[in-house]
């Protein structure tokens, strides 16, 4: 489970911007700390808990880059071709078996080991052979079509760092090392669930007054994308004794429960209380939009996140504070969208001092330059703006005016996962 202080999340300041908020946040959350070993086919996502370290040079020895002819460069005649006898064959798997004599051409396949004192290779296509000899160009350089021993990675060296989150080209280096199986972090256990007597899981029918339940799927699928271990609690009905259990429940199996809607004071919204009876919560007022304050807390050992309930601001409050959060207790290094500079092919008036999120889409203009373009509909409760987007227009605390023309950050939906 997560080692945090009852109060780690405690706040109680005026509205935050979203980068010192996230800077506040870093500092108070501790990783999980249970780790084990998987095999490579099962690495995907995971979270590397060690440093990998290279035992051996890769490539292991000095290799041919192509089909061809290796020579040892001094054997090169000036200023015209050279012919040298064929004397050996070598291919991938195999060596020569003895060190080179001066004066002789080995015939040489992509990967095979260099013979002991050549360096250098001719493309088989530049060459002219009997097969006792051959015909080499002149204007070689030395060194050509070989490569070195350690080129790619020297051995000591650390290849991939702890923390990271294992992606399919990490896996093929891990391999290339000999390495079967690595020491990942645990995957992180978040239990999930949604409140509200009007829900209806889809699929059942749905009577005047009821919505289907979108949130938690799309929390479920974000979670899971993420490479957590996600318990899907479904909907509990609008009583305060039931989700206090539930959460209590949850909080003993899991490191992390999150939740959408429900966290205002009203009658029927008792998630607050069922909160603060099993732990702790606070709210973040946080400048943003789309979105409200973010509740945080714990219940018990388990840490609490409370999302607003209109689905564009569930996914945008997900993607820029909850994943963040995640990220840390996974014990995953900092992974921050990297912005696009784009051109806006919209205007937009928003309020000053705080970030805005639009959902947004990407062309080019005349002369090849992205030009990014507004969803026609900004409400958070607008599910199809984020289907038809390809991402978010982000734009900072200190603008007020969007002009077409200017340059705003495009966030690709890509970059989060």
């Amino acid at each position: 489970m997560v080692q945090l202080d009852n109060d780690c999340f405690a706040f109680g300041g005026p509205m935050m911007a979203l980068d010192p908020a996230l800077a506040l946040l870093a500092g108070r959350i501790a990783a999980v700390t249970a780790t084990g070993t998987v095999p490579l086919t099962g690495a995907l996502g995971r979270v590397l808990a060690a440093d990998l370290v290279a035992p051996f040079n890769v490539p292991p020895h000095d290799n041919a880059a192509v089909d061809g002819y290796a020579v040892a460069f001094d054997d090169l005649a000036d200023g015209g071709p050279t012919i040298l006898p064929v004397t050996a064959r070598v291919a991938a798997g195999r060596s020569l078996g003895r060190p080179a004599v001066r004066g002789e051409a080995v015939r040489i396949f992509t990967g095979a080991p260099m013979p002991a004192g050549m360096d250098t290779v001719f493309m088989q296509e530049d060459c002219r052979s009997d097969g006792a000899s051959v015909t080499l160009p002149a204007g070689i350089r030395r060194g050509v079509n070989r490569r070195l021993a350690g080129e790619d990675v020297r051995e000591g060296s650390i290849v991939l760092t702890a923390g990271r989150r294992l992606r399919p080209e990490d896996i093929a280096l891990a391999a290339s090392l000999g390495h079967a199986a690595l020491a990942v972090r645990e995957r992180l256990r978040v239990a999930v669930f949604s409140t509200g007597d009007e829900l209806r899981q889809p699929g059942q029918p749905l009577e005047p007054g009821a919505v289907y339940d979108a949130n938690r799927f799309a929390l479920v699928a974000l979670l899971t994308r993420l490479g957590c271990a996600v318990t899907d609690l479904g909907i509990l009905p609008d009583r305060f004794e039931t989700i206090r259990d539930a959460l209590a429940w949850a909080a003993a199996d899991h490191d992390a429960i999150i939740t959408s809607g429900g966290m205002s004071t009203g009658e029927e919204d008792h998630v607050k209380p069922a909160v603060e009876a099993n732990g702790r919560l606070d709210f973040w007022r946080l400048a943003i939009k789309p979105g409200r304050p973010v509740a945080l807390g714990r219940v018990r050992d388990a840490v609490f996140v409370g999302l607003p309930g209109n689905p564009v601001a569930v996914v945008v409050t997900f993607l820029r504070i909850a994943r963040p959060i995640l990220l840390r207790l996974m014990g995953a290094l900092e992974e921050a969208p990297r912005p696009v500079p784009v051109r806006a092919g919209f205007a937009h008036k928003k309020k000053a001092g705080r970030r805005e999120f639009l959902r947004g889409s990407l062309r080019r203009d005349g002369d090849g330059a992205l030009v990014a373009s507004k969803y026609p509909r900004d409400g958070a409760g607008v599910l199809s703006s984020l289907v038809d987007s390809e991402g978010l227009i982000e734009l900072p605390e200190d603008l007020a005016q969007v002009e077409p023309g200017m340059t705003v950050d495009f966030l690709p939906f890509k970059e989060f996962l």
